[in-house]
């Protein structure tokens, strides 16, 4: 273990990948703290970019990229009142408050630290826990990673916001998607219409930026350009703001949040989105002041930013072990494994044991560069907020077109990009997840082939698979999620 603990850091400590991962972290920052590019959109947009490297340094720097955007969020919370991504929706409640009392650098100072109190902590767990459940998941059979797969659909259609059905048919949608091409089992063509091009099916970058990238522009081209930029309030910063003392009185806090992040971040399509509310409220419930939340006080800014962060570790926990996305960000991870020919699971930790623990350190030494990338460079980060959309969003469509290009080097690609980018537009006017689409797509081929693969060793029988003690076990939660989902719907329609 601790050979392939130092050659995985032997890996990272190179200058070329620290300085991709430096460049990682600045960019992430930068687009976490932009209203309107999310982490999402920018791990989209150096997909491309990451083809060219070798795998270590591709998956470094786009660790870099995921752990600067979550925590980038925190600068326009704080300074603008808008949370530059979704899992920095709970950093606002108490963040701005504290800028308008003109305390907005002690406030940056504490969601850095506490940013990177949480996204250590999510680190350590995944190294520890990501190893043992390889370990479990080894026992799967066909049986079993079908019935996982089913679940992790499940659970993103049932606890998730918006209607349930709508998210089934998101993830019907995905599945539809992944069949186009030659089949997982049979080596004939489906839904290609008589086009080559289709053959190998929708190439997982373009859809990726499509979904994420394009799409997003269009939601901002929707908007008035402009609308989404405030007046970015001034800020003096003097340390991090706030005392060891008040730093031991939070330690609670920071656990609680860490493992609510964690927590949430293992449940695949949740993520930081939800983690910081769930976290919030947690730490408000508990608190014996809690009427104070809202006003400005530090434990709101400690919750939320330790637990979006600590999401980082806990969505890559299934992304490792079973090569399930823990949300949008990790779904482009996985494609960042996919188009090096990595194929994430339990057999991971056994043929590519050197690259996780490479991860492993990265994820780990990407919290480092966002700590004092964050710190140092706050001030110029704050001046990127006062770009214009209009000047902005044309260099990330041209960004777009360019990546989607260079995967093949054929112009099929960029207009599937802009098909997809179209189609994810819609679904989200139409109160479609994208996450669930995202994940039907990803899931579809995995699902298909063990489904596939168990009926042809049971002989045409699907009943081993409901006796099956794991995979049986799994379809029963399964069941009782999607009973549980429905009462929950049909009293919330009489309530209403």
């Amino acid at each position: 273990m601790w050979d392939l603990l130092l050659g995985g850091c032997a890996d990272i400590l190179n200058p070329h990948v620290l300085g991709m991962m430096l460049v990682g972290t600045v960019f992430g920052i930068i687009g976490g703290a932009t209203p309107g590019i999310s982490g999402a959109m920018t791990l989209a947009l150096f997909l491309p970019l990451s083809f060219g490297f070798n795998s270590v340094t591709s998956l470094a720097l786009m660790i870099s990229l995921y752990v600067g955007s979550m925590s980038g969020g925190l600068i326009s919370a704080v300074l603008l009142k808008i949370p530059g991504t979704p899992a920095a929706m709970a950093t606002t409640f108490d963040g701005a408050p504290m800028a308008e009392k003109g305390e907005a650098g002690r406030a940056l100072g504490i969601g850095i630290v506490f940013s990177f109190i949480g996204g250590i902590i999510s680190i350590v767990l995944l190294s520890i826990m990501a190893p043992l459940l390889a370990k479990v998941t080894l026992q799967f059979s066909y049986y079993e990673y079908f019935a996982v797969g089913i679940f992790a659909l499940t659970i993103i259609s049932a606890v998730g916001s918006g209607s349930m059905l709508k998210s089934l048919i998101g993830a019907v949608i995905g599945f539809f998607i992944s069949f186009v091409g030659v089949g997982s089992i049979s080596p004939f063509p489906r839904y290609t219409f008589g086009l080559k091009d289709l053959r190998g099916g929708f190439n997982i970058l373009t859809v990726m930026i499509g979904f994420y990238a394009v799409s997003q522009l269009l939601n901002a081209g929707n908007r008035e350009l402009g609308t989404d930029q405030g007046k970015v309030l001034k800020f003096r910063m003097k340390g991090f703001g706030f005392s060891l003392k008040e730093m031991k009185e939070q330690t609670g806090n920071a656990i609680l949040s860490a493992l609510i992040g964690v927590g949430i971040g293992i449940l695949p399509g949740l993520g930081g989105s939800v983690s910081n509310l769930a976290a919030y409220a947690a730490v408000k419930k508990k608190s014996h002041y809690p009427e104070k939340f809202g006003t400005g006080i530090i434990d709101g800014i400690v919750a939320s930013e330790t637990s979006n962060n600590a999401t980082v570790g806990g969505a890559m926990i299934p992304l490792m072990t079973l090569g399930i996305p823990g949300d949008n960000t990790t779904a482009i991870l996985l494609a960042a494994f996919m188009i090096h020919g990595i194929t994430p699971g339990p057999l991971l930790f056994e043929k590519e044991a050197r690259l996780v623990y490479s991860v492993f350190a990265a994820a780990l030494l990407a919290h480092f560069f966002m700590l004092v990338v964050e710190y140092f460079g706050i001030r110029i980060f704050v001046r990127i907020l006062t770009i214009k959309s209009y000047i902005l969003l044309p260099v990330v469509a041209a960004l777009c077109g360019v990546g989607a290009y260079t995967v093949n080097n054929r112009i099929f690609d960029v207009w599937c990009m802009i098909g997809f980018g179209l189609l994810g537009f819609a679904l989200e006017k139409l109160g479609f997840s994208l996450a669930t689409v995202i994940l039907g797509m990803i899931l579809g081929p995995i699902i298909e082939l063990n489904y596939c693969r168990g009926m042809q060793r049971s002989l045409g029988n699907f009943v081993p698979f409901l006796t099956s003690p794991i995979s049986g076990t799994i379809l029963a939660a399964t069941a009782i999620i999607v009973i549980a989902a429905c009462i929950r719907a049909v009293r919330q329609r009489q309530t209403a």
